[in-house]
């Protein structure tokens, strides 16, 4: 029984994992850029669907909707006003994680002044528990999985099946090549930021929403996590990430039945090992392959 529970709320976590994740990866893909700021930007859907929500009003799923706009549109006015006219004057994408840094501080602060410390917590309909090949979940918890699941068919399609997603793909394996070609890859580019954000500020939503409540610093305490998933699978590579959130998501809820203290403890421990013995991740990116190639 206990088996079956774990299995559910890791099906659950591996679909919060798996937005954010791909989130954080697909913005890497395209830029080469480690944002750090990726976890308030999370916080931020929070607050969106909480003032949707609660202050306005709306469902929760309207908040959702909310949450994943609020993410876009800062995950673009940040590569638009910061990441870009920095990267623009040459600073190192090392320098850029210090950027990144510097601006998930200022978010957290600026939501911390007009927040307040208090935690927050969403209007919930009450809903009773469904059982699901042996598994408990409650329907906010299916409607997570069913959320993830139709937001990442929806990005592989546009990957797949689009003009923008072939751009896109273009881009992140030779951002040179593909502006020669007549790609313009700075619109490219924003557009990949702004589909970043809406995962990212979907994951945050969806993530506040399992555990109920939530504050200014509840983004910053799942990046971690995120980027462990990301890294697992192999940064840059959508697919990857998804495998990835699987894996770590499962393992930490496994990890929980034993001490609930050992979530982020396995999930390092899963990332630590990856790196010794699979340093590019699960699925490496088209120039690792092309340098392992050569070698």
């Amino acid at each position: 029984m206990e088996l079956n529970l774990a299995l559910g709320f890791g099906l659950v976590t591996a679909s919060i994992l798996a937005l954010g994740a791909v989130g954080f990866t697909l913005q890497f893909g395209i830029t080469n850029i480690f944002n750090l700021s990726f976890g308030q930007v999370m916080t931020v859907g929070m607050f969106a669907a909480y003032l949707i929500n609660v202050q306005g009003g709306q469902s929760l799923w309207v908040g959702v909707l909310g949450g994943a706009l609020a993410g876009a549109v800062v995950s673009g006015f940040l590569n638009k006003t910061v990441f870009m006219p920095f990267l623009r004057r040459g600073v190192s994408l090392d320098g850029i994680i210090i950027v990144s840094l510097a601006v998930g501080l200022v978010l957290e602060n600026v939501m911390l002044a007009f927040a307040g410390p208090s935690f927050k917590a969403y209007n919930q309909p009450r809903t009773h528990s469904i059982h699901v090949l042996g598994m408990i979940l409650t329907v906010q918890q299916l409607l997570i999985i069913g959320i993830s699941v139709a937001a990442l068919v929806g990005l592989h399609l546009l990957l797949r099946q689009t003009r923008l997603g072939k751009a896109m793909r273009a881009t992140a394996a030779n951002a040179g090549l593909a502006r020669t070609s007549g790609i313009a890859t700075d619109r490219v580019t924003m557009i990949a930021w702004c589909l970043s954000g809406a995962l990212c500020g979907a994951a945050g939503v969806t993530f506040a929403l399992n555990l109920a409540t939530f504050d200014t610093t509840t983004g910053s305490s799942l990046l971690l996590v995120v980027i462990a998933a990301a890294v697992f699978g192999g940064v840059g590579q959508p697919y990857g990430a998804m495998l990835g959130a699987l894996v770590i998501g499962l393992a930490t809820e496994f990890a929980a039945l034993v001490s609930p203290n050992l979530k982020e403890v396995i999930a390092f421990a899963i990332l630590v090992v990856m790196l010794l013995v699979r340093p590019d991740g699960l699925i490496p990116s088209a120039a690792t392959k092309e340098t392992m190639g050569a070698r």
